[in-house]
């Protein structure tokens, strides 16, 4: 198996799919691979044999003066060739035989000195400037033959792009390339990795680079309408339990020539043998994805059966006696077991593994027929070995592709054979598809499966977190679902050899590096695991709300567009799904408490006169998103409190207080009402920018029956009853009324669980610090700043708490602000002094004042 690292790079940068594959060399990526993967047999320098060819112009071509099969010909090297007799203008002297040698080309051109690509590895050909028939040759002109590209040496190459003359011929077509040879037994179980993109999803896995595959590289495509008059195909599968999914589609008009000599470059590089544009096309994305694909000429297959009046594919075992001969030129009788592709009548190839030579495209082909399919890897491989067939197809067919990416793989080809050779699709694809229902719809091969953090640690002997190991997966595009250290792995539709958690050891172990494995025997521990704090704060908020009598709900992730318009949410914001499962689920939620109020009505309908509701869930937004481009998540708890008509009388206040009631409840036992203020929606200012996600939250809320969360710094939630438009338009009841605030918010400012810490026996210290600060500076940056260096440089085995004691501005200074933070600390093994505890807070405002610009006062 053969991998172009400039093949992965330049697809690297076209569909930005992950980091450079090599970022600290060929040979470091060679370690890697070796280490983590498997055994490179060789690394080729593939343009080590284009040393020294340049791109020329032909300037003048006339005839030989003294043969009648030979041109005299200038050509325009951009003067890059030394040691060259030249002509007035520059110009060197080229006797050419070639018949498709003419003025105005741009040609390959092999200087004297240069050694003929083709014969560097046989008997090196070294040119020279010499007479041909009385006339000097500086060098030649090379064929595709004679550079290696392929057996065609009826003419010289022509380049069919724009360069500047005197052009390196390996800098302009990326020649100057690593190829690694790796040893194919270390994909055996891997279809996906006998493509180029498999490969380089691998790379960018074993090196924590997240890999992205190209937005047409999807289960479920768009397929393209036909476009000029159809070419009616008919398909009968005989063997779905062999070939469970055929997938073919026909093109008209299709001009069949040689491809462009970048693309017989890609495939010259990794061992495949330039054909025409069609064929080429075909193995193109073979070795880019994998999954080999057939072009028929489709008026031969038509004329197989006699008075047929359009093409048949069937895919059957072969008759007795049949015979078929093949792409090869070899005539075999196929073994009783063998798949065949046939017409009503006539055998036209052995599916999977070759295609019939007398229905191949040639230059005469004018309408084809693409084929995609999926066959047995058992019988594919029993067949190979039977008649002696080792075709790129085998290769890849005998370890098992999945049949999820036929369909992605047939429209990216047609696009560009619609490019290439200006085909025009004659009809629509046809997917005979036999494939589970089950299998179909999750879009993937084997069900997700389920797996602790302790199982994938116990067997590797490491202690990778559920996240470390979630990240590791996901880089490869993995879909892994964490509950605590349980994980749900689900694996994506190229994936078909992960069924079991044994699968999922084996590739965290790669992706992590067998290398890095400890060299001991695994332990087993008997200390319980570590309490998870993000699930154990989410359980003390439910205990607490349940407690207080509301009931915990837990709706979709995504919400009906409407629903976002009736409570004046800015849908442009969320996240919208493409194929969305139903029309109730179109867009990511900007906020819990649309979800809750849409169950409002529908429960006092039912008969439930006053209730509590709440949820612990996410929100995203478009315009929050990381480095990498994804979506943050937030983390929300919300509540809605409801009466119909005649039990809201039986409360003395308005709806606020009782939803405020619940929520000073919750904030009292998490720990955190000290922290907060509760700031009237009216008079608040606007949102900062960047906090649209805020900005949604409010958006249903009354302003005047409403107030926000204010923790010293920013918004962190909000209480109140909703607009009147919001309560129209989803039929609430006059008593209803919530609150919305960050999950975060509570992790932070309690830390997630009450805990208990012992009290020093000596006497404690006081003293203050007052720093001034820019008026613009956030008092959390500054607080934090302090904390993280009071927690560097106070003694060791001692409490210290900081806590604020005003934030003051003076009238006639308003650039400044002067922030009084209050240090209390003790020593669990002795009396501090205060000229220790003044030492501190001076090296702290020393600190300060170098890193932030503030001045003690």
């Amino acid at each position: 198996m053969k991998i172009s690292l400039n093949h992965i790079r330049f697809y690297r940068d076209k569909y930005d799919w992950s980091g450079d594959p090599a970022p600290d060399g060929v040979q470091a990526l060679a370690d890697r691979i070796g280490g983590q993967l498997g055994a490179i047999e060789e690394i080729i320098d593939f343009g080590a044999k284009y040393q020294g060819v340049l791109i020329v112009k032909v300037v003048s071509c006339v005839d030989h003066p003294n043969a009648d099969r030979l041109h005299l010909c200038k050509v325009d090297d951009g003067g890059k060739a030394e040691n060259i007799e030249r002509d007035e203008n520059g110009h060197v002297q080229v006797v050419c035989g070639a018949p498709n040698v003419h003025e105005g080309m741009l040609a390959a051109w092999l200087p004297p000195g240069s050694t003929v690509p083709s014969t560097i590895d046989k008997d090196p050909f070294v040119l020279e400037a010499r007479e041909l028939r009385g006339m000097v040759s500086n060098g030649m002109m090379a064929s595709p033959k004679e550079l290696g590209i392929s057996d065609n040496h009826e003419g010289i190459l022509e380049i069919d792009e724009d360069f500047a003359s005197g052009t390196s011929f390996a800098d302009a077509y990326g020649l100057n390339d690593s190829i690694f040879d790796i040893e194919n037994k270390m994909f055996t179980h891997r279809p996906d990795c006998f493509g180029m993109m498999g490969v380089a999803r691998e790379i960018a896995g074993i090196q924590q680079q997240r890999f992205t595959s190209p937005n047409w590289y999807k289960a479920n495509p768009e397929l393209p309408n036909p476009e000029v008059e159809e070419l009616k195909l008919e398909v009968n599968n005989e063997l779905p339990e062999l070939v469970p999914r055929f997938v073919a589609v026909t093109m008209r008009d299709v001009e069949v020539k040689q491809s462009s000599v970048r693309l017989q470059l890609w495939l010259v590089r990794v061992g495949i043998r330039p054909i025409n544009n069609v064929v080429d096309l075909t193995n193109y994305y073979m070795i880019l994805t994998g999954q080999p694909l057939h072009a028929y000429d489709y008026d031969k297959v038509k004329a197989k059966d006699v008075g047929a009046d359009h093409a048949v594919l069937a895919v059957r075992k072969p008759k007795d006696g049949e015979k078929i001969l093949l792409l090869n030129g070899k005539e075999v009788e196929p073994r009783p077991e063998t798949i065949m592709i046939a017409t009503r009548d006539k055998a036209v190839g052995i599916g999977g593994v070759m295609g019939g030579g007398d229905t191949e495209v040639d230059d005469n082909t004018k309408n084809i027929i693409i084929e995609c399919a999926t066959f047995d890897m058992y019988s594919i491989r029993r067949t190979s070995m039977a008649h002696g067939l080792f075709t790129d197809a085998v290769t890849r067919f005998n370890k098992g592709q999945s049949p999820l990416q036929n369909l992605a793989v047939l429209a990216r080809i047609i696009a560009d054979v619609k490019d290439a050779a200006g085909g025009k699709v004659a009809g629509n694809v046809t997917d005979d598809n036999h494939l589970p229902a089950e299998v179909v719809e999750r879009g993937s091969v084997h069900p997700p499966v389920n797996v602790s953090t302790d199982f994938i640690n116990v067997r590797l002997g490491l202690k990778l977190s559920a996240d470390e190991m979630a990240q590791l997966l996901k880089n490869v595009e993995f879909d892994v679902q964490q509950n605590g250290n349980e994980l749900v792995v689900k694996a994506p539709f190229w994936r078909t050899d992960i069924e079991i958690p044994e699968d999922v050891v084996e590739e965290v172990g790669r992706l992590y590096g067998y290398d890095k494995l400890p060299l001991d025997l695994p332990k087993r521990g008997i200390a319980p695991a570590p309490k998870d704090q993000l699930l154990e704060l989410k359980s003390r908020l439910r205990e607490t709300l349940s407690k207080a009598g509301a009931n915990e709900v837990l709706t979709y992730s995504f919400v009906h567009g409407n629903l976002l318009d009736k409570v004046g949410q800015d849908k442009s914001l969320g996240f919208q799904i493409a194929n969305a499962l139903s029309p109730d689920l179109q867009y990511y939620r900007l906020s819990l408490s649309p979800s809750l109020l849409d169950k409002v009505h529908a429960n006092i309908k039912a008969g439930h006169d006053e209730f509590a509701l709440f949820e612990i869930g996410k929100a995203h937004s478009k315009d929050l998103t990381d480095e990498d481009g994804l979506p943050k998540e937030f983390e929300r708890i919300a509540l809605v409190v409801a009466a119909d008509k005649r039990t809201a009388q039986a409360h003395a206040g308005a709806a606020y207080y009782q939803a405020r009631k619940y929520l000073t409840y919750l904030l009292d036992e998490v720990g955190v009402s000290t922290k907060i203020e509760l700031k009237s929606l009216r008079t608040l200012e606007a949102v900062p920018a960047g906090h649209r996600l805020i900005e949604q939250m409010l958006k249903p809320y009354e302003p005047n029956r409403s107030a926000v969360l204010w923790n010293g710094e920013m918004v962190v939630g909000v209480v109140g009853e909703y607009k009147r438009s919001v309560v129209r338009a989803l039929k609430l009841p006059e008593f209803c009324a919530g609150f919305e605030t960050f999950h975060r918010f509570f992790a932070l400012e309690s830390g997630g669980q009450n805990g208990y810490t012992a009290l020093p026996r000596f006497p404690k210290v006081e003293q203050d610090i007052c720093l001034k600060v820019a008026a613009d500076m956030p008092y959390q940056q500054l607080f934090d700043f302090v904390t993280e260096k009071l927690g560097e440089v106070r003694p060791e085995n001692a409490l210290a708490n900081l806590s604020p004691v005003d934030i003051y501005q003076r009238e006639d200074d308003t650039e400044h602000k002067q922030i009084t933070l209050r240090l209390s600390i003790a020593s669990y093994e002795r009396t501090l002094t205060d000229a220790e505890v003044a030492k501190l807070l001076d090296h702290i405002a020393e600190t300060a004042k170098e890193t932030l610009g503030a001045e003690r006062v």
